[in-house]
């Protein structure tokens, strides 16, 4: 019988690779939790398109109505653990069978940085739910530097990270992790820690973006302080920019450096290489 499987932040950048691995396997019926349904082009037209705001528990409910598994994605916000425990709670009324969670790398830490504590509140909420789960926890995304930190007009990648490594791991693979733990059985209570294949320095990755450019690109270590201040300059809100800075220290000190199996484990082929990424982007990168 065909699964049913909500996705919620189905319209990221990791929710839409969770989709995108959905929508091509046999048998299975995706609904993507949205604010807005009304988005023209948001989403496939094979995934089908249901009210959910984590403010309102009836959207919560209606949309986990009928629903064998759960792929529960919350947004970044300093209500984000109500917001989980609001879904989780909903979820578990509409009878959802199993919930994925999104979590992050080092979610399990004590004491941790506050994204990671935030995360292992709805972790914990989720294991109190009673409803069988699997944890996902990915490090950092090679996504980022097309996303938050692209070169800039100069070819300047900056960051406070220092000489710290990072083993970022590609969205698509997260994605493909989470179509696979969605859809087959015997992921019920693991938590999984999922990484690329090697850790890099941002000076590796600026490196890698120039072959696979042609452009000279370059990585330049922002103070502390100085980038912080940029967020704020930005208009990030304070709470954002101290929760980021948190998330960078523990980069640059190279608390994300380690490698595991996982990926290759789960879906039978080892994580992207930052230079595959690199060269399937390049007209990204070559834009001044």
């Amino acid at each position: 019988m065909p699964i049913t499987v909500l996705v919620t932040g189905a319209t990221g950048t990791i929710g839409r690779e969770v989709v995108r691995h959905l929508i091509g396997l046999p048998d299975v019926v995706v609904r993507a939790g949205m604010r807005d349904v009304t988005a023209p082009g948001a989403l496939p037209s094979a995934v089908i398109g249901v009210p959910f705001d984590f403010t309102s528990e009836a959207t919560m409910r209606a949309a986990c109505a009928g629903v064998d598994r759960l792929f529960l994605l919350t947004p970044t916000d300093p209500r984000q653990i109500d917001f989980g425990r609001a879904a989780v709670h909903a979820a578990r009324q509409a009878g959802v069978g199993r919930i994925v969670r999104l979590s992050a790398l080092g979610a399990d830490q004590e004491p941790g940085i506050r994204l990671g504590r935030w995360h292992r509140a709805i972790e914990q909420a989720i294991e109190e739910s009673g409803v069988p789960w699997t944890f996902l926890r990915p490090n950092n995304l090679m996504n980022n530097f097309l996303n938050f930190y692209p070169p800039d007009a100069s070819g300047s990648i900056r960051l406070p990270f220092g000489a710290g490594a990072c083993s970022w791991i590609d969205a698509a693979d997260v994605g493909a992790v989470a179509g696979n733990v969605l859809t087959v059985d015997g992921h019920e209570h693991a938590a999984y820690d999922l990484t690329g294949p090697a850790p890099l320095t941002v000076d590796d990755v600026a490196t890698a973006l120039t072959e696979a450019s042609g452009r000279a690109i370059r990585y330049v270590d922002v103070p502390e302080a100085a980038a912080r201040k940029a967020m704020l300059d930005m208009g990030m809100p304070a709470w954002l920019a101290d929760v980021l800075m948190e998330l960078h220290a523990v980069d640059k000190q190279g608390g994300k450096a380690f490698v595991t199996t996982t990926v290759r484990e789960l879906i039978g082929r080892p994580p992207r290489p930052f230079v595959e990424f690199a060269a399937a982007h390049r007209q990204r990168w070559r834009a001044a």
